[in-house]
């Protein structure tokens, strides 16, 4: 509409046509030629483009917004009573009724959202136990002692961690027909490895694989993997396992003293140790995505995926440049 009422003013002001002719040509009513040469009048060429009609008032105002948005940041719906912890546009909904009397459903709470830089995503999990007054003097004052006397001594820092790989973890996505589930066929047997692993800031990566338990006995097994035709010493910076702290360990520790230390990060903290994602290289990106088909296929797999990172040196040092970890660096 815009155009034809430029082409029909534009007819009658540059081109000599009459209003009348230009009404008989395009079909339109002499009413309507005329009210558009006032506007032309009035406001030139732009006075004749097409207003969005305002509509209706919105439902959900500011206020309501800012309300939404401070709600979804700041807290969770168990604060409102709710038996979770995860937020969903039809909770968002019902509490906007609840307050503020107004009823819209969870698809304008989500468009809303989404005007606001918000979107669903898989949330980090972080262990409620944690206490955070153990935490701060570990990243700002413990940890940095560590790193001054390993300047001192001429020692290298190692992160330990340990994890399991099962036959029956799967991982990733895959394309299928809208609405339908694809099928992807994968073994229905069991079958476990227990794995310990050690990364440092400078890329390094050893291992250790087996099919028995992770106790004393197998972690001392690998601390003398680690120290075997090792230079400089380690100190070792490991979780609060019942086999980190058993006496075993520590005696064997403190008989291996000058080429080894061992120090415990803060209880329920794993998202400080950068060895922690060692297990989502090797289990979420590799070997949940391919297809095992036994023990035996699970074991070389696991071997060629862990030997693979190693020799990755930048990928394992990225370990060390996330915001929880960076300290370590």
């Amino acid at each position: 509409m815009s155009y034809l009422r430029k082409i029909a003013v534009n007819a009658v002001n540059e081109k000599g046509y009459s209003p009348e002719d230009v009404v008989d040509i395009l079909g339109l009513s002499r009413r309507c030629i005329y009210d558009w040469m006032n506007r032309f009048r009035e406001h030139g060429y732009d006075g004749l483009d097409t207003k969005k009609a305002p509509g209706a008032e919105p439902v959900v105002t500011k206020a309501m917004d800012d309300w939404l948005k401070e709600t979804v940041l700041n807290s969770t719906p168990e604060d409102f009573g709710y038996d979770t912890n995860l937020w969903t546009c039809d909770l968002l909904a019902e509490l906007l009724s609840k307050y503020d009397g107004v009823d819209v459903i969870g698809e304008t709470v989500n468009h809303h959202l989404r005007n606001m830089d918000l979107s669903c995503q898989k949330p980090g999990y972080f262990p409620a136990e944690q206490d955070p007054e153990k935490v701060e003097p570990f990243l700002n004052v413990e940890f940095p002692k560590i790193q001054r006397f390993a300047n001192k001594i001429g020692a290298d820092i190692g992160f330990e961690d340990e994890s399991a790989v099962d036959l029956r973890e799967h991982s990733g996505k895959t394309w299928g027909a809208r609405g339908e589930t694809p099928k992807v066929f994968v073994t229905g047997k069991r079958g476990r490895y227990n794995i310990l692993s050690v990364v440092t800031a400078k890329g390094e990566l050893k291992y250790h694989v087996t099919e028995k338990r992770i106790n004393s006995k197998e972690s001392i097994q690998f601390l003398k993997q680690l120290l075997k035709g090792r230079k400089r010493p380690l100190i070792l910076i490991a979780d609060r396992a019942s086999f980190h702290t058993s006496k075993a360990v520590r005696r064997f520790v403190c008989c291996h003293r000058k080429q080894i230390r061992l120090h415990y990060l803060p209880a329920y903290s794993p998202e400080h140790n950068p060895d922690e994602h060692v297990w989502e290289e090797i289990k979420d990106k590799r070997l949940g995505r391919q297809p095992i088909k036994n023990k035996l296929d699970l074991k070389k797999r696991l071997h060629s995926a862990l030997r693979s990172l190693q020799q990755k040196i930048a990928r394992v040092r990225s370990f060390f440049k996330l915001p929880e970890t960076q300290y370590a660096a």
